[in-house]
């Protein structure tokens, strides 16, 4: 969960402050893992859209960043080195420990920014789904780099939510409000913990861990489908899986 509020910071100094956190994150890892020019051009611009993106999502509901953006944002800049790390090292020999401790933190912080908001009174659904879509795009990418290990199966797990999204622009019943779950959150939180562990290398048998996820997430994708299939004629208003 995320937050906004009404505009109350400058419109042209914030995002150039978070730009240049991720130049100097990008910075870093280049000095200390050699990131070559494909990672930091990946790097750069993932930073680039996620604020192009988020510019124009805030100024179509009159809205400027509030706390708990800023967090979601600090977790941004922090996707966007792993995102980094692995586009350069596709396929070769990932620094295991930086990539896991970027993915670990960026993990850890969006607990923060969920007490932020609900601490200050300021969610939002525009801030929520801020929030989702920093999680999805480290799944995503998290999917990825596991992918090259562990094989293309993993991928599912990334591309499910964006498979939905794209269903839903051409099915109106899969756009209507699920209802809130406890089991949804949780199934979700639980993929990228699960990457994280199984990136790491720290516990054996990783491959049955990340196939018990994607279990747990197709099961969670499939019961809320059938739900929608029910009951998503009946009123369409938006689509969300959290």
């Amino acid at each position: 969960m995320i937050t906004l509020q009404h505009r109350t910071t400058p419109a042209v100094q914030e995002p150039v402050v978070w730009a240049a956190a991720q130049v100097l994150l990008l910075s870093a890892l280049a000095a200390a893992v050699g990131l070559g020019p494909l990672g930091a051009l990946v790097g750069v611009a993932h930073a680039l859209a996620t604020r192009t993106l988020l510019g124009a999502a805030l100024n179509r509901a009159g809205a400027a960043l509030g706390p708990a953006d800023r967090v979601t944002l600090a977790r941004g800049v922090l996707v966007g080195g792993v995102t980094a790390l692995v586009v350069d090292r596709a396929g070769h020999d990932v620094p295991t420990a930086l990539l896991v401790a970027l993915a670990a933190v960026a993990l850890a912080l969006d607990f923060v920014d969920g007490r932020v908001a609900r601490s200050t009174g300021t969610s939002s659904p525009l801030g929520a789904r801020f929030d989702m879509e920093v999680d999805a795009f480290l799944i995503l990418v998290l999917s990825v780099h596991l992918a090259f290990a562990l094989g293309p199966w993993v991928l599912a797990i990334g591309l499910m939510r964006y498979a939905f999204v794209v269903a839903a622009r051409r099915l109106r019943w899969l756009r209507a409000d699920l209802p809130p779950s406890f089991a949804r959150k949780t199934v979700a939180a639980v993929q990228g913990v699960v990457l994280v562990v199984a990136a790491s290398g720290i516990v054996p048998g990783s491959t049955a861990l990340v196939a018990l996820a994607l279990g747990t997430l197709v099961w969670s994708f499939g019961r809320d489908v059938l739900w929608l299939w029910r009951n998503g004629a009946a009123v369409v208003t938006g689509c969300r899986h959290v």
